[in-house]
């Protein structure tokens, strides 16, 4: 981008900017707690059912997680070029935009199918026990099938929260969350005369769940007046292909820059099997936790990526800056309140996801305590990072912020993490602090990042 691209135009005033952002991002957040939500199901069920079954299915989650995480680069590439082109008032481009990146996303879909059915060989292999690594197989060649409506309807909600009408992406995902539990309660232990299928019910219910969310949105993307015009999918199969090469040229880097993040947590989950069966759920319950706090900051990213996105668009440089400055204090703000929530009350809170009749209950809450502790350290430093990124994304720098993650997360990151926990023989905790060291990095060289950005645009808040 070239100096002086941005106008001069006055921007809003801190509080209209506030209200803004609050309109934007509570639905967002609200969409990512209720998406986390059918995870959590997930894991506080299983830990009900059984210890065997919580470590596998933490396993295979993160697996599917790691693999849709990077797909989740090319929506969220679809998310600042349809903001800047609604703010340029251009809907053909949004739309082109928001169909291509469908397009990527499907045949990303398809091209990542036959890697997650090997699963069970592959934890085998990077040692993980045999018993756990069947299970988790077999939640896995199931939840596979979800990739497709979950990725697309991560492209539907960046064409809703480009236009600045989340709402109802927030509904939708409440809906898919209910069915999610309900089909878990069903199908994980038998009820009301379904099959019991443990980990296999567990992936049916989230495949069935991300299909309901992605048809309510399509259909109100279809159907809804205020968004007719735009015709999505009239004509679906026709191709624009300097669409299709701009999504994929931004989404590329964006899917390596989270990826970057998913694979360390990943590689966290790995070294916490070597521990055994019971720090492996033990993590599971805390990243749990710690995931439903970073959907917080991460929701309001996506507010951010739009805010700055469309200021950007109009040539407001004024907003550009105060909408970065806005959101970024809100989630400082509440992220330092989840931290002292895990702080003050560690033991409420994982006791909400065991089973005080489980055998392991009392070693997995002395296990889990550590990790949560650690966890409400690093919250606010994780928050910092993922806003520093959605405003980079706002003005399509994507390049240099992927560079950062793979450096923070993984020379830095990971080598700590494994240095704490087995070299000082600190374990779990030194993991956790590995992490915790990786993402404050991040968080530093990504905001110095846009600050000088903000200066090389000639924007002044």
């Amino acid at each position: 981008m070239a100096s002086g691209a941005l106008g001069t135009a006055d921007g809003q005033s801190w509080g209209a900017h506030a209200r803004a952002t609050l309109a934007l991002g509570l639905p967002l957040v609200g969409t990512q707690i209720a998406q986390i939500a059918i995870t959590t199901t997930d894991v506080v069920m299983l830990g009900w059912y059984g210890t065997e079954e919580l470590a596998a299915t933490v396993l295979a989650s993160q697996a599917f997680f790691v693999v849709f995480i990077f797909g989740i680069g090319f929506s969220s590439a679809v998310l600042p070029l349809a903001a800047q082109a609604e703010g340029r008032n251009d809907p053909t481009h949004v739309r082109r935009s928001v169909r291509m990146g469908m397009w990527i996303l499907l045949l990303f879909s398809a091209l990542v199918m036959p890697l997650l059915w090997y699963l069970e060989p592959v934890l085998v292999a990077l040692g993980q026990k045999p018993e756990i690594a069947a299970l988790a197989g077999d939640y896995i060649r199931i939840a596979q099938w979800g990739m497709f409506p979950a990725l697309m309807m991560m492209a539907l909600r960046s064409f809703f929260a480009a236009r600045s009408r989340a709402g109802i992406v927030l509904w939708s995902a409440l809906i898919g969350t209910l069915v999610n539990g309900v089909l878990n309660y069903l199908l994980i232990f038998g009820h009301f005369g379904a099959p019991e299928m443990g980990v296999r019910g567990a992936a049916v219910a989230s495949v069935i769940s991300s299909t309901v969310i992605f048809l309510i949105m399509a259909g109100w993307a279809l159907f809804h007046r205020a968004h007719r015009d735009y015709r999505l999918f009239q004509r679906f199969w026709r191709p624009e292909w300097p669409a299709f090469f701009e999504v994929f040229r931004l989404g590329l880097p964006i899917g390596f820059t989270i990826l970057a993040e998913a694979g360390l947590f990943m590689a966290a989950s790995l070294m916490m099997g070597w521990l055994g069966t019971v720090q492996l759920a033990a993590h599971g319950i805390a990243i749990q936790l710690a995931s439903i706090s970073f959907m917080i900051p991460l929701g309001l990213s996506h507010a951010a990526t739009v805010r700055v996105g469309q200021a950007y668009g109009r040539g407001d440089r004024v907003s550009l800056a105060r909408a970065a400055h806005t959101v970024m204090g809100l989630a400082v703000v509440i992220s330092f309140a989840a931290g002292l929530l895990f702080w003050l009350v560690p033991e409420a809170l994982i006791g909400l996801f065991i089973d005080e009749t489980n055998v392991d209950a009392a070693d997995l809450l002395a296990a889990a305590v550590p990790l949560l502790l650690v966890a409400g350290a690093f919250q606010m430093v994780d928050a910092i990072q993922v806003i520093g990124a959605g405003l980079l994304r706002g003005l399509k720098d994507t390049r240099i912020p992927m560079y950062v993650a793979m450096i923070s997360y993984w020379p830095i990151g990971l080598s700590t993490a494994y240095g704490l926990g087995f070299g000082l023989d600190l374990g779990g905790p030194g993991i956790w602090a590995g992490l915790a060291i990786g993402l404050g990095v991040a968080a530093v060289l990504l905001n110095v990042r846009f600050a000088r950005r903000e200066r090389f645009l000639d924007v002044k808040g």
